[in-house]
């Protein structure tokens, strides 16, 4: 079945490469992306990406020296590469959070918190978000919440971040628990310009941080 050790040697450094390029951990580096191509964020907020970009070329060698180096089952060789690929890296941060993780290091986030923003005054928003947190160490982790607004093409409003306004939010996670955590606050805007007037959010993104080390989710 191996036809050249070398293409599938060379094949397997340049995906670790590329897969090392946009790692999601410790930080999620797709919450901006606009559209992908495997792993890689080819545009985001800011454009196009260049590393990115790169990297979907690295990603199509390594599967091109990838066919080179067999001789048989090509298609089935390459889907399961694929198949791999994609799921590799989430079984790596999983396996280290349940071993050798500890304080925020050891906190996941499901990546499907929503957000309502619900205007009361002209300078006041309720605002309130459900985020469904883990912790998968042994100890308790006390950490800040820090919200990050969604990427709008063409839109300059300050969104869930709004709820900043009424933080700092300290959160506690007990140990090897799940954890629907409930943030609500009167929002003072009076003083925010160019804040949106409420509305509901989906897929939330937030930063964490111990004052120490932070995290973005």
């Amino acid at each position: 079945m191996i036809k050249n050790k070398k293409y599938l040697i060379a094949s397997g450094v340049i995906l670790i490469i590329c897969m090392s390029l946009y790692f999601p951990f410790p930080n999620n580096k797709m919450i901006y992306e606009r559209s992908t191509f495997m792993s890689f964020p080819i545009s985001d907020q800011d454009g196009y990406n260049l590393l990115a970009i790169i990297g979907s070329f690295l990603f199509i060698f390594a599967m091109i020296l990838l066919v080179k180096g067999i001789s048989k089952y090509h298609v089935r060789t390459v889907l399961i590469v694929l198949f791999a690929y994609s799921l590799l890296p989430l079984g790596l941060v999983a396996v280290y959070q349940e071993t050798f993780a500890e304080g925020i290091a050891a906190i996941s986030y499901d990546g499907k918190g929503t957000c309502d923003l619900e205007r009361v005054t002209e300078d006041e928003l309720n605002g309130e978000c459900q985020l469904l947190i883990t912790n998968h160490s042994g100890d308790p982790v006390t950490f800040e919440i820090e919200f990050l607004d969604p990427y709008i093409p063409d839109e300059a409003y300050r969104l869930t971040s709004l709820m900043n306004e009424g933080g700092p939010y300290q959160i506690t996670v007990e140990a090897d628990r799940e954890k629907m955590v409930d943030v609500k606050g009167l929002l003072d805007v009076s003083d925010v310009p160019n804040h949106g007037d409420g509305g509901g959010f989906m897929n939330v993104h937030f930063k964490i941080s111990d004052g120490e080390r932070e995290r973005v989710l």
